[in-house]
């Protein structure tokens, strides 16, 4: 999909205005965090964050690893 889109003026600030087909391809709508990343293609626009996906992976394996002594220190 491309889709051209153009920079304009929003208050003291620029951005773009995505079209609803974009809004609705990435499953985003009004108030929810697009991510940025660069890439050796360009810029890549996301719903998704690579960097807290590893982070949450990290945490769900440690407290796997961890579960009785999570439980203990529950207690």
């Amino acid at each position: 999909m491309t889709t051209a889109v153009k920079i304009t003026t929003i208050g003291n600030s620029v951005g773009i205005v995505l079209p609803k087909e974009v809004l609705s391809h990435l499953h985003v709508e009004k108030g929810d965090t697009l991510y940025l990343t660069e890439s050796p293609d360009g810029i890549r626009l996301s719903p998704y964050d690579a960097t807290l996906a590893k982070k949450l992976d990290a945490l769900e394996h440690v407290m796997r690893e961890n579960r009785d002594v999570l439980k203990k220190l529950a207690e």
